[in-house]
């Protein structure tokens, strides 16, 4: 039997090592790339609950009505559970939003809402259609995120 000479071995470890490299580096971009389509999703869905909050203030703001409305929201971004959740403090009011189980403070996605605004409530994907809640309390205008389910 004729042996295999040492370069031939080497060669082929390294044809392994090279491809196993070009093999991990494809998975990452990808991994990237979903990645960013997911928050891009996610800030669309921000976007369109902070339409329709800015929406219903105004329209509480000139009516002084209790309006209550149900937003179709996904069950998953890609295959990621997310949250939305609404906030305020003394000067201002915005809406977050993150993936996960449970909403957390702080979070790097954050879209402003009207100043004089008590915002309150939180949105998990997955239960339900969403319930926004917008009164006027005392010349306050007042806006709940609510799951339906």
């Amino acid at each position: 039997m004729p042996s295999i000479t040492p370069s031939y071995l080497y060669t082929f470890i390294a044809l392994i090592v090279v491809s196993s490299l070009l093999v991990f580096s494809f998975m990452n971009y990808t991994e990237a790339l979903r990645a960013s389509s997911e928050v891009k999703q996610l800030k669309s869905l921000m976007d369109y609950v902070a339409a329709k909050s800015t929406e219903l203030l105004t329209l509480t703001l000139i009516t002084n009505a209790t309006i209550e409305v149900y937003l179709q929201m996904p069950t998953a971004i890609g295959n990621k559970q997310y949250w939305i959740q609404l906030n305020n403090n003394s000067a201002s009011a915005w809406i977050e939003g993150g993936f996960g189980n449970t909403p957390m403070k702080e979070t790097d996605l954050k879209i402003q809402l009207p100043k004089e605004t008590t915002a309150t409530g939180y949105y998990i994907g997955g239960y339900g259609a969403a319930c926004l809640l917008c009164y006027s309390d005392a010349g306050v205008s007042r806006i709940q995120l609510n799951s339906s389910g």
